[in-house]
């Protein structure tokens, strides 16, 4: 799956008069354009207040050696602080085009765009593999629909960290409230746990 960028030119036919603004550098830098999300988004985008995140990152013991994947990344806070604050890299996925235009300017702004990536696509369909820390704030119906994914994907030993919503039957390992939050912690386990 290709990177986003803020100009996608990989998904587009540019029209000769595009181009040709294109290379006399008349778009001004960190606009974008306005493409549709590839499907309607599962959620409506609601950020993370930072205390959350903060919480989150720390409950899942981040560090420099992790590969933290959001799922849902919104405007990218979750992979930027993970970046800025514990060194991790972080690879944020959204479906929304426009949440990615908005993510890649961020962490440009917080200088951490060589730790970071965006990619736009559907979560379900993304390769994780490479995650040890998964990040959510999606709704617990979705986390059950990614919860085979999570467990396929995932090596043993990875993280799972949601904010507000829990996995059904399989329950958390940890669980805190952050100003009223409830953040919930999980580990791969070595075999999928037998639930419905």
């Amino acid at each position: 799956m290709p990177f986003a960028i803020p100009i996608s030119i990989s998904r587009r036919i540019i029209i000769p008069g595009a181009a040709l603004l294109l290379a006399s550098g008349m778009c001004a830098a960190g606009e974008h354009s306005h493409a549709k999300p590839q499907r309607e988004p599962d959620v409506i985008y609601v950020p993370t207040p930072q205390a959350v995140v903060e919480a989150m990152l720390k409950m899942a013991n981040i560090s420099a050696a992790d590969t933290v994947y959001d799922l849902g990344c919104g405007d990218g806070r979750l992979v930027i602080t993970a970046a800025k604050m514990f060194g991790a890299h972080g690879v944020g996925v959204d479906i929304n085009p426009e949440r990615i235009a908005e993510a890649i300017d961020n962490a440009k702004a917080a200088g951490v765009s060589n730790r970071v990536k965006f990619i736009e696509g559907d979560m379900f369909q993304t390769d994780i593999h490479h995650a040890s820390v998964v990040t959510l704030y999606l709704l617990t119906s979705l986390n059950l629909r990614l919860r085979p994914k999570l467990w396929s994907d995932l090596k043993p030993g990875s993280r799972v960290v949601s904010h507000a919503f829990d996995m059904g039957e399989w329950k958390p390992e940890r669980e805190e409230s952050v100003n009223g939050r409830r953040v919930f912690l999980w580990t791969i386990p070595d075999k999928p746990p037998n639930l419905k």
